[in-house]
């Protein structure tokens, strides 16, 4: 089963207290995109410029990603530059250029507008909206968002709520978008607004996912060694999604899978930087560290 992915490719400059990278792959839409393509077929709807390298488009052809919605248009490539501190929560940013994502209209390819699962990325939420109308009778849609939107575009947010299934987005954008400081009642309140199931990404401290009838918490991998949580986010919803999309099992039980399968990948992209990690993973190495994460939260009752 296969699942539509749309948001930002990028070029990206980023140091972290354990290195650099100059001018690598990235975006929203990159990130989800070939995590979610160990688990289930992707088709991917973003625009890059006439400056982007060949060998990204290899990678992408190499994880057998529909490419049929990716515009090429006249222009650079989206560009980020950003700085991580010690903590590694949340990045400096030293330099955005939109370039031709400024003007990105998304359009979703026929064939594509059957899709049964879909993820809206971190885009303005009217292009989030024209990606919905696009749609015939998606099964699941999930979004994501950011503290620019929330703050900017609250009104076209809103009306995506409306008619998503899943959200998901980190602590300090569920408590803006809410206005709770409390992650609980901070959930209760983005529920009522139309999803049915929200997932805070909590980074090193893991996950939690909330519906009308339950609250599941995920731990967080510990991992030795972390270069670079650029795209971590990302790539967890393109394993939660992918997972989802392969299984087709949306119960709550699935659903908890699939936050695990989510953290997962996660818990790789931040080994190393840009996709260098992801694009040399094994399905073996990925149910290994499933089972692991399935023995970080056992125990056993008295």
């Amino acid at each position: 089963m296969s699942i539509l992915m749309v948001g930002s490719v990028a070029m990206d400059s980023v140091e972290t207290p354990f290195g650099k990278a100059e001018a690598v792959l990235g975006g929203s839409a990159i990130y989800s995109s070939v995590s979610a393509s160990y688990f289930t077929e992707v088709q991917l709807v973003a625009v890059v410029g006439t400056d982007f390298p060949e060998e990204h488009l290899a990678l992408l052809a190499d994880r057998q990603i529909d490419l049929g919605g990716l515009e090429r248009a006249p222009g650079q490539t989206f560009r980020w530059a950003g700085r991580y501190g010690f903590d590694l929560s949340e990045p400096e940013t030293l330099e955005t250029r939109l370039n031709v994502f400024e003007q990105f209209r998304p359009k979703v390819p026929e064939p594509s507008r059957d899709a049964e699962f879909v993820f809206l990325a971190n885009i303005d939420p009217e292009l989030q909206l024209t990606v919905l109308r696009q749609m015939r009778h998606p099964r699941l849609v999930a979004c994501d968002t950011m503290n620019f939107w929330i703050e900017r575009k609250r009104e076209g947010l809103e009306r995506v709520l409306e008619k998503v299934d899943v959200v998901i987005i980190n602590e300090a954008e569920a408590r803006q978008l809410s206005g709770e400081p409390n992650l609980v009642r901070a959930a209760r309140r983005i529920l009522g607004a139309g999803p049915d199931t929200l997932v805070i990404k909590r980074g090193e401290y893991g996950a939690l996912m909330f519906s009308n009838d339950s609250i599941f918490s995920a731990p967080g991998y510990p991992l030795e060694s972390i270069f670079d949580p650029t795209g971590a986010g990302d790539a967890f919803a393109g394993g939660f999604l992918g997972y989802l999309a392969n299984t087709r099992d949306l119960t709550d039980e699935g659903l908890r899978r699939a936050v695990i399968f989510g953290s997962v990948m996660a818990s790789f992209t931040v080994e190393d930087f840009s996709l260098n990690r992801l694009r040399q993973l094994t399905y073996p190495e990925i149910e290994a560290r499933y089972k692991e994460f399935k023995r970080l939260a056992h125990f056993e009752d008295i």
